[in-house]
């Protein structure tokens, strides 16, 4: 795999709360903090820093990455969790996490919050993750359109985050990896801005590389608005 990242603050924000980490050929995360007082950056680059020790401390043990990425998602927590109890400024600080590991032949991953993971293969975008969202849940009910999804007023609302509960349930899977298949991860800055039409338009271009292509949809965010901080990795197998 072969990867490339890039983070911006946006136009509204004063601080950029997400953190990420691009390690080729393997480890990709992206990480959007949450908490007032600048714990909400904090709390993105525990989480993205715990995680990455954990994984490259373990990799050689009996695990399945799988368990692997589900664990050190759950030492991130319980991290997050300890800083906040010593510090009363970071108090209620939390974040999304999602993560890949890619082999030769598979991607893992594991995702708590509503930052995304989404395949591109053979001219198809599929979303890997699930929302951990009041908008999901209301969305996966029926109770609203995904037109309405888009510009609901509490689309932000997590139902799930790192670093906020003792008890955290993460979600994790294991996909076949097929040359040309491209990885997008991201924070909710990217997605929120832009719609699925617009980013698979972006990466599935064969005219542009991979640096070219997470240029222009982070300033293609920063273009629609830059309410929020933006971060993209996009590798390709």
């Amino acid at each position: 795999m072969l990867a490339v990242a890039k983070s911006d603050i946006g136009l509204i924000r004063q601080t950029n709360e997400d953190s990420y980490e691009c390690i080729n050929p393997n480890l990709y995360i992206v990480a959007d903090g949450m908490g007032g007082h600048l714990a909400g950056e904090v709390a993105s680059k525990m989480a993205v820093n715990v995680i990455k020790n954990f994984i490259y401390t373990h990799i050689d043990s009996e695990l399945d990455l799988e368990s692997l990425l589900k664990n050190a998602i759950s030492e991130a927590n319980k991290m997050i969790l300890e800083k906040a109890q010593q510090n009363k400024e970071y108090l209620g600080m939390g974040t999304t996490v999602s993560i890949v590991y890619c082999t030769d032949s598979q991607f893992f991953w594991g995702h708590v919050g509503d930052s995304r993971i989404y395949l591109l293969r053979n001219d198809e975008l599929i979303q890997i993750t699930k929302d951990h969202s009041l908008v999901w849940d209301l969305l996966a009910s029926g109770s609203i359109t995904k037109s309405e999804a888009n510009v609901h007023p509490q689309r932000n609302v997590l139902t799930r985050a790192v670093g906020v509960n003792k008890n955290l349930l993460v979600d994790t899977g294991v996909c076949d990896l097929f040359k040309n298949d491209r990885l997008l991860l991201c924070t909710d800055g990217l997605t929120n801005m832009l719609n699925e039409d617009s980013i698979k338009k972006t990466i599935s271009s064969k005219n542009i590389d991979l640096t070219e292509s997470v240029d222009f949809l982070v300033n293609s965010a920063i273009a629609a608005g830059g309410s929020d901080n933006i971060t993209v990795i996009l590798s390709e197998a």
